[in-house]
């Protein structure tokens, strides 16, 4: 099934996003990606869900991808700014009640917008996300950050190519590769969002809120985890899967940081069970 590309006005902004529509009673599918790419690392999983008769959604973040790159005196770049942003996304695009599927640094947001709104979540899938205290930002992501080599650095399109490379541990084809980098190729703006983003996710107030709300999280959620993560251990996500009855965990051994790029088929699998598991 193609992957359909809107865009759509919510508020000041403009949101781009990939969907696929299929005929089926269940909920859609709702993929939030993580830095420094966009929905298109969505693609594999989103075509293998379809297959399954899952419709599925996925946005470009403000500041990533295709969607608006709003100047950081207009826009905070806080987790709070952006869940702010995600529920104006979510009414505009008619999500009522859907199944949320996040991963990576700033899909971690995505976790902080479920525990605050844990009536519009069916399902909750963790792939590879910052959830304890001890998981930090990576020094290959660090740098954005810093005055002035973030400046340069998140100026260079190549540094999506070496971060997800170095964070998948496997050669990412170049016409992939291409459309990853193709917003930072089009306007700067994007490297001063990676910037500001980055800046702003308050990593340790993040996970702090992330591991004490998934403990009492009543939504059935799955972890499931690239074991081979160089950035995040996989022994944390372990002791938040045992806080709670309601947690599960997956590893998938070979995987990496980002386990949607190279393992779609077997993560798509995995979702698709969980989704069709019965919750006693």
């Amino acid at each position: 099934m193609a992957i359909k590309e809107h865009q759509i006005q919510v508020g000041n902004w403009q949101w781009f996003y990939r969907e696929t529509k299929v005929e089926s009673e269940r909920p859609r599918v709702l993929l939030l990606h993580g830095i420094p790419t966009h929905s298109y690392t969505w693609r594999g999983v989103m075509n293998q869900l379809a297959a399954q008769k899952i419709s599925s959604i996925a946005p470009d973040w403000l500041g990533c991808g295709f969607s608006a790159k709003p100047d950081k005196r207009d826009f905070n770049y806080s987790p709070d700014a952006f869940i702010a942003a995600l529920e104006d996304f979510v009414a505009a695009v008619e999500l009522d009640n859907f199944y949320l599927v996040v991963q990576g640094f700033l899909g971690s947001v995505g976790i902080q917008y479920a525990l605050r709104n844990e009536e519009k979540i069916e399902r909750l899938v963790i792939l590879n996300c910052p959830l304890t205290n001890q998981d930090k930002l990576p020094w290959k992501m660090k740098p954005w950050s810093f005055p002035f080599v973030g400046d340069m650095m998140t100026q260079d399109p190549l540094q999506v190519d070496r971060t997800l490379e170095s964070g998948s541990g496997f050669v990412v084809a170049e016409k992939d590769l291409a459309v990853h980098r193709q917003p930072f190729l089009e306007t700067s703006a994007v490297g001063r969002s990676l910037m500001a983003i980055t800046k702003g996710l308050k990593l340790e107030q993040a996970t702090t809120e992330i591991s004490q709300g998934l403990a009492k999280f009543k939504t059935p959620t799955l972890i499931l985890w690239g074991e081979a993560d160089p950035w995040l251990d996989v022994e944390e996500a372990s002791t938040i899967a045992k806080s709670n009855s309601a947690i599960e965990i997956v590893k998938l051994p070979e995987a990496k940081h980002y386990p949607q790029e190279h393992w779609s088929e077997e993560v798509a699998t995995e979702i698709f069970q969980f989704f069709r598991r019965k919750v006693f």
